[in-house]
């Protein structure tokens, strides 16, 4: 059962009860990300998210976690390109703690100028982990490589120098225009009592205020045609691909799904079969969507010996060229939704789980999508929706990609994919 309301302040609410369960998970979402920063303020949301952990006027760090992990429970926060969300999970004993503690956090943190410049050592040592992880660091160069100097290239965590030069006047700043209950969804999933859980949040969150009229929007971004490498003294060179995708709450969205499912969804998908399975090329090896507002991507992922890239990306070229004109049999039709339903349902037995399944669809589309919802976009893929993301999507084949590894011989990458693509022969595209 779903209960959804905004309060007089403008938050949004959705709470899931579902009364066999003996946990609550309580999420606050904001409209912010990376995607919101200029270049001079890179890294300032991820920041604040630390921020909001380091002591509150009534609170030290420490009390704040041992609030929740003294009762079993746990807390934790995310930033993304888009969004941030401080979310808790408790036994539903516990869920006044649980609004109490997200609150307090939102409402009351100091902001100290002793704890900012601990953060900052924390932060960059956080960079550092990035730089030394090569899908972090790939991750980051293919949205440059994307997205160019729009803010959705822009790395999450920010730069060193960036980070360093934040203040507390910056941080306060920033976050009373971002954080406001306008741009914000409450997202609570478990066994509750509704009346009391609407006590509660009125307890909690009827006081908060806006100092800020900034509703969040997002433009439409161009993506680039463009390869990029990073020199790195690792083992594996990992690469990034990236075919046009679909943004996020595409009316066929499923249908991108469903056909990336079988392009690298899985041990059973055709990449993982050739590059794997057949040719022992690699370890690893995926495709998915990435999904924005007015925006989407199509990611392959592999990370190959040196001396493999160039027949992996042989490969890779030919089944992409074959997968364009890919004509579904009904049985494998048939197969593959019943896949994504099966992974669906698995991965939304938790209620944390759901809880972020509701909070993320109230914030981006403003309407929640309940399983049963879910299921039937995927019973109602078709052909027809098929065909428009083979056109759409994988007709122009690669259009970017990056690379981090030693001895990249971009131009060479680049000539393996064909020099007649269209991501070799135009700039830029436009969604």
């Amino acid at each position: 059962m779903y209960e959804i309301f905004t309060l007089n302040n403008g938050l949004r609410v959705v709470a899931e009860n579902i009364p066999y369960v003996n946990s609550v998970s309580v999420g606050i979402f904001v409209l912010n990300g990376s995607r919101n920063e200029c270049p001079e303020l890179n890294g300032i949301s991820h920041f604040i998210e630390h921020m909001l952990f380091k002591g509150t006027n009534s609170r030290s760090s420490k009390e704040i976690v041992e609030a929740i992990e003294n009762v079993g429970g746990q807390l934790n926060a995310y930033t993304s390109k888009e969004s941030t969300c401080y979310y808790v999970k408790t036994l539903n004993t516990h869920m006044d703690l649980c609004f109490d503690i997200l609150s307090d956090m939102l409402f009351n943190s100091k902001f100290s100028e002793e704890d900012i410049e601990k953060e900052k050592a924390v932060v960059i040592e956080e960079i550092n982990m990035g730089e030394d992880t090569p899908e972090d660091l790939l991750a980051d160069v293919y949205a440059e490589t994307c997205f160019g100097k729009d803010s959705l290239g822009l790395p999450i965590l920010g730069t060193k120098d960036i980070v360093s030069s934040f203040t507390h006047e910056k941080l306060i700043k920033y976050k009373e225009e971002r954080y406001t209950p306008h741009n914000s969804v409450l997202s609570i999933c478990g066994n509750f009592d509704v009346k009391v859980l609407k006590e509660l949040i009125e307890k909690y969150f009827s006081c908060w205020e806006s100092k800020s009229e900034i509703i969040t929007q997002y433009s439409t971004p161009k993506i680039l045609c463009d390869f990029h490498s990073k020199e790195k003294n690792i083992e594996q060179v990992h690469i990034n691909l990236g075919l046009k995708g679909l943004p996020i709450g595409h009316k066929y969205g499923y249908s991108l799904v469903l056909l990336n499912t079988i392009l690298g969804g899985g041990a059973s998908s055709i990449l993982f079969q050739k590059l794997r399975e057949e040719q022992g090329l690699c370890y690893n090896v995926a495709s998915y969507p990435l999904s924005f507002k007015n925006i989407g991507i199509l990611n392959l992922y592999v990370g190959v010996a040196p001396s493999n890239v160039e027949k992996s990306l042989d490969i890779i070229k030919r089944e992409i060229d074959k997968f364009k004109k890919f004509n579904i049999s009904e049985e494998q039709l048939q197969i593959n939704k019943e896949k994504i339903k099966a992974n669906y349902m698995l991965s939304s037995e938790s209620t944390s789980s759901r809880m972020f399944n509701n909070g993320k669809s109230m914030l981006f589309l403003g309407k929640v999508n309940t399983p049963e919802h879910i299921i039937n976009k995927v019973d109602s893929i078709n052909r027809d929706g098929l065909a428009y993301v083979l056109e759409n999507c994988f007709k122009d084949g690669v259009i970017n990609g990056a690379f981090v590894g030693r001895n990249v011989d971009l131009d060479k990458c680049i000539l393996q994919l064909g020099d007649d693509t269209f991501a070799y022969n135009q700039k830029y595209i436009e969604i």
